[in-house]
C-alpha cells in the first residue's frame, strides 16, 4: 500500500482547520503528453515549491509534478512552528561536525528569515512570533537555561527567555510542566496558506505545476525521464522532494528516511476558556512531542501521538489523551476538526540531503522541524542545481545512516524504538 492513497481522498485536502481557512487555490491540470524541462521536481510541498521558486527566478525551465494538490502532504497539515536551529542542538552538532557547526546554525537561522520574508507577501500566512518550550523536569529546565546562555555567548543568539514553573504556567495556562523558555526569535504560521503562497509565487516566476500527476517511474538518464499515468517529463536535473510520501521511487533515499504519521485536533472556539495568555506556539520535551497553539478564532490546535503503519488510528481519541493531561479543564471541549499526515524521520533525526546520482538530488527527513528547514532546503537544492553546492555539501555531511536492514526492515526497527521511547515518556524518564 502507498501512503499517498492510504488515508485521503484522491486530490482532496484533508478536512482540517487549515483547509477550512485556506486562501482560494486553482486546481491545476495533470500532465498530458511529453514535456521538456531543465529541472523536474517531484513533490509540491515546501521543499519542492521553494526549489521551483528559486530556480524559476534564476531563469530555468521548471516542471513540478505533484500526486495530489500543492501543499497536500505534511506541508499543509503540520503544527506551523518555525523553530530555531537544526532539529538537534548545537552540542550534538559540535560533537560530530565541529567544522560545520557555525554554518549549520547560520543555515537554520537563515531558514527562519526566509519563511518570514517569503510569507510576508502571501495572504493568510499570519506570522506570529514566539515558541514556548515546556519542560517536564527541573533537570531539563536547568539544562535549557545553560544551553540558552551558550547560544547567546557562542552564537550571538539572545532571543530565549527562561521561564520558571509559575511563569510558564501563566503563559500556557497549565501547571503540567516544571518550567521552560520562550524563544522570541521563533514563530508560527498557517502552514497550508504558506504552501499555497509558495506555489503561486513559483508559477508567477515561470514554473509549471502539474497536480494529480503521481510519478510512477524515474529513469535517471541523463536526461532523466519521469513517468506519470498520462505523461512524461524529460529533464536535465531531478529534485526528489517527496519526504514521507516517497514510497519506492528511490531506494537510496527510502533506506535512510522513514515515514511516520502524526495527528492534530482543533477544538471549538473556546472564548474565555482559551488557555494561552499570549498568541505563542508551544512544544513540550516529550520524545513523542505534544505541540499546540491557538487559532485566530480561539480554537486550541493540539498535536500529539504518532503511528507507524499505513492506516491512521482514531485521531480524536489519540490526541485527546495527551491534551487532557496538559489541559484537564478542556476535557469536555468539542473537537470540530481532526486530521493526520505523514512526515519523515531519519535515524539521527537530522535532515537527509543526498546526491542520489550526478543529476538527481534529494532532501527530506526533517523529523518534525521542517517548516523552516524544508523551505531552506528548496533554496539550497536550487543553488546546487546551478553549481553552487557549498551549503548543500554542509547539509549532506550531517550523518543520516541507513536504517538497519534498509527500507525492508526500517518499519519494525522503528516501531520497537518508538515503543521504548513512548514508554519512557509515560514513566517520566
Amino acid at each position: 500500500m502507498n501512503l499517498l492513497h492510504a488515508n485521503d481522498r484522491p486530490g482532496r485536502y484533508p478536512p482540517s482547520w487549515y483547509a477550512a481557512t485556506a486562501v482560494p487555490a486553482p486546481d491545476r491540470p495533470a500532465l498530458q503528453g511529453e514535456t521538456r524541462a531543465d529541472v523536474c521536481i517531484v513533490g509540491a510541498g515546501y521543499t519542492g515549491l521553494s526549489a521551483a521558486l528559486h530556480l524559476a527566478r534564476a531563469g530555468l525551465r521548471v516542471v513540478v509534478l505533484e500526486a495530489h494538490r500543492a501543499g497536500w502532504g505534511a506541508s499543509g497539515r503540520n503544527g506551523g512552528q518555525v523553530g530555531s536551529g537544526q532539529r538537534l542542538d548545537q552540542d550534538w552538532i559540535e560533537a560530530r561536525l565541529p567544522g560545520d557547526a557555525r554554518a549549520l546554525w547560520d543555515i537554520a537561522e537563515a531558514a527562519k528569515a526566509l519563511v518570514q520574508r517569503l510569507g510576508a507577501d502571501m495572504p493568510g500566512v499570519d506570522w506570529r512570533p514566539g515558541i514556548a518550550h515546556a519542560l517536564r523536569t527541573p533537570a531539563e529546565v536547568g539544562a535549557a537555561r545553560v544551553y540558552a546562555e551558550r547560544l547567546a555567548r557562542d552564537y550571538g543568539y539572545d532571543r530565549i527567555e527562561p521561564l520558571d514553573r509559575a511563569a510558564l504556567a501563566g503563559l500556557i495556562g497549565s501547571d503540567a510542566y516544571a518550567g521552560g523558555e520562550l524563544d522570541h526569535g521563533a514563530g508560527h504560521i498557517h502552514p497550508l496558506n504558506f504552501a499555497l503562497g509558495l506555489a503561486a509565487a513559483a508559477e508567477a516566476a515561470g514554473a509549471v505545476i502539474h497536480e494529480h500527476a503521481e510519478v510512477t517511474r524515474l529513469d535517471p538518464g541523463p536526461p532523466a525521464l519521469l513517468h506519470t499515468r498520462s505523461g512524461t517529463v524529460r529533464a536535465d536535473h531531478v529534485i526528489l522532494a517527496c519526504n514521507g510520501y516517497l514510497g519506492g521511487l528511490e531506494p537510496a533515499v527510502a533506506a535512510r528516511v522513514m515515514p511516520i504519521n502524526n495527528f492534530i485536533i482543533a477544538t471549538e472556539p473556546l472564548g474565555s476558556r482559551a488557555p494561552l495568555a499570549q498568541p505563542v506556539a508551544v512544544a513540550d520535551s516529550r520524545f513523542v512531542v505534544n505541540y499546540w497553539r491557538q487559532s485566530p478564532d480561539g480554537r486550541l490546535l493540539f498535536g500529539g501521538g504518532e503511528s507507524y503503519g499505513y492506516r491512521f488510528p482514531d485521531i480524536v481519541a489519540t490526541v485527546r489523551k495527551p491534551m487532557r493531561l496538559v489541559y484537564p479543564q478542556l476535557a469536555d471541549a468539542r473537537v470540530e476538526y481532526a486530521w493526520g499526515g505523514t512526515l519523515a524521520i531519519t535515524m539521527t533525526r537530522m535532515p537527509c540531503f543526498l546526491r542520489v546520482r550526478p543529476h538527481v538530488l534529494s532532501a527530506s527527513g526533517y523529523s518534525g522541524h521542517g517548516v523552516a528547514l524544508a523551505t531552506m532546503a528548496g533554496a539550497i537544492l536550487a543553488e546546487a542545481v546551478q553549481g553552487q553546492a557549498a551549503r548543500f555539501d554542509v547539509m549532506a555531511r550531517l550523518p543520516t545512516p541507513r536504517f538497519p536492514g534498509g527500507a525492508a526492515l526500517r518499519h519494525p526497527v522503528l516501531v520497537l524504538a518508538m515503543t521504548w521511547y513512548a514508554l519512557r515518556d509515560r514513566l517520566g524518564i
